[in-house]
């Protein structure tokens, strides 16, 4: 296809494609397989900054096939889990994805803990997940190793490398993949949308679909659009357990429902090994891997926004607790240690970190279910967190059909 020159981006003249989609992560390769599922034969055309798929946020997770047993009923996020949980086993089955159904424990190990494990039996049975209660012995028959007052096995949960799921969709979507193309520039009419790459290749679309994950509140700024909101990054940073044998599968705290951060779990993938973390801190830049990353720009953004202080002032208590963790492999330790007494210093080997893309309001609340929003031409994915890897495959077909929706009508 010959796209246009380095020149203007006006949007005269014909389109390049029907739906135009900026990312290239699990939401945005879902979300062009769903296109060619639900209308065969529209021009999808997805853009991507790096040089293959699933390089951020969908690349650098644990690999788990959430249950969808934490979400509130009703809610996006509980809705697209547990019917994505059953749709990414059936997806990964029919692909020859390695995977696994393993179930997972969560574990209180103090007594304040029991209300909220109580509270998530509840939850998981009004959202429709198998759940079965377990005391102190039954606990050790699904992890010998691991200690808790009370417990929660969740059946359906799974795991799979998510990255091969991401290259699958992208292979089965038939859309067109542009590596390299980080958009700096887009200019929307009535007609059509035209988005312009740093390397200056200029793409005309009928419809615009956002899912740039840490950069999606910029993307949709560039799109002449207010998002409410500004994405502040979390690094997750995880360690690999050197032995793995101490763990069966995948075991959980009971998580602050305060937050929308899990906790530091223990997950053994589907390549056998078993991953610690993640811990939840800012990072000091959107792509800000380690504390060595700093960009001032993405900090620049982050101190004018309004809801990153009244973030801030509200949660700043667990937001120290979190890099003392970071900074303190002994307090990293501690915190395995409530759920894997055995566990030790010398256990933990530093693996690659995550970073979270969350968003946060004006107001300083943390946005706890996904986010997708409307525009003339364009739909904005502006919080996709996890679970959304496990509910990609709905949240496309969500994303689609609503794309889809606005060509009909235009």
């Amino acid at each position: 296809m010959q796209y246009a020159g380095v020149g203007g981006v006006g949007v005269g003249g014909g389109v390049d494609c029907d739906v135009l989609v900026i990312g290239g992560g699990i939401v945005g390769l879902s979300t062009a397989h769903a296109v060619a599922r639900l209308a065969p034969g529209t021009k999808v055309i997805v853009l991507e900054k790096e040089s293959g798929p699933a390089r951020h946020q969908t690349g650098r997770n644990s690999g788990v096939i959430h249950s969808g047993i934490y979400y509130r009923p009703g809610s996006l996020k509980a809705r697209f889990a547990v019917s994505g949980a059953a749709e990414m086993v059936k997806f990964c089955a029919e692909h020859g994805i390695p995977h696994e159904v393993t179930g997972k424990l969560i574990v209180a190990t103090e007594r304040e803990e029991l209300p909220r494990l109580h509270a998530l039996v509840q939850r998981g049975r009004e959202n429709g997940i198998p759940v079965r209660e377990l005391g102190p012995a039954q606990i050790t028959e699904y992890e010998p190793q691991v200690q808790g007052l009370a417990a929660i096995h969740v059946g359906s949960t799974g795991i799979v490398d998510y990255g091969r799921v991401s290259a699958q969709l992208a292979e089965s979507s038939g859309a067109e993949i542009v590596y390299g193309a980080e958009v700096d520039l887009i200019s929307r009419r009535s007609s059509a949308v035209a988005v312009r790459t740093t390397s200056g290749l200029v793409f005309r679309s009928r419809m615009l679909v956002n899912c740039a994950g840490l950069h999606c509140d910029r993307i949709a700024r560039l799109a002449g659009d207010d998002p409410g909101m500004r994405i502040i990054p979390f690094r997750g940073e995880y360690y690999d357990l050197t032995r793995p044998d101490l763990v069966r599968g995948l075991v959980y705290p009971v998580p602050d429902p305060a937050f929308p951060f899990l906790g530091v779990h223990l997950t053994r993938g589907i390549g056998g090994g078993v991953h610690v973390g993640p811990n939840a801190v800012p990072a000091l830049a959107r792509e800000g891997y380690d504390w060595s990353t700093v960009r001032p720009r993405d900090i620049a953004d982050e101190l004018a926004w309004p809801g990153a202080w009244r973030m801030a002032s509200r949660h700043w208590r667990y937001g120290t607790g979190e890099i003392h963790r970071s900074l303190s492999k002994q307090a990293f330790t501690r915190a395995v240690r409530r759920l894997l007494p055995a566990v030790t210093a010398a256990d933990l080997h530093p693996a690659a970190a995550g970073v979270r893309a969350q968003a946060v309001l004006r107001d300083g609340t943390l946005v706890d279910d996904f986010l997708i929003r409307d525009a003339p031409r364009t739909i904005h994915v502006l919080n996709a967190p996890s679970p959304a890897a496990t509910a990609s495959l709905p949240i496309g077909r969500e994303i689609a059909t609503r794309a889809l929706r606005t060509l009909g009508s235009a």
